[in-house]
């Protein structure tokens, strides 16, 4: 199991964690997402088996919202 922490601005809505929580959380191997609503940060637990960080970060980028920095463990 990896983890991924996206650190990207802090978010203005509610609905923006959940279309990220949502549209990451259905990503094949992605394992759990949590969206910290105030610092702006994605904490993504997946299997690296079945996909990665970049794979994330492209779904996090899509729906609209620029990634500033990403560390991968």
């Amino acid at each position: 199991m990896s983890k991924a922490v996206f650190n990207m601005e802090p978010f203005n809505c509610p609905s923006c964690v959940k279309k990220i929580e949502h549209a990451v959380g259905n990503i094949d191997g992605v394992e759990e997402v949590k969206v910290m609503f105030n610092s702006g940060r994605v904490r993504v637990d997946f299997d690296e088996t079945k996909t990665h960080a970049d794979a994330v970060q492209d779904i996090i980028v899509r729906l609209g919202y620029p990634v500033l920095s990403k560390q991968v463990s």
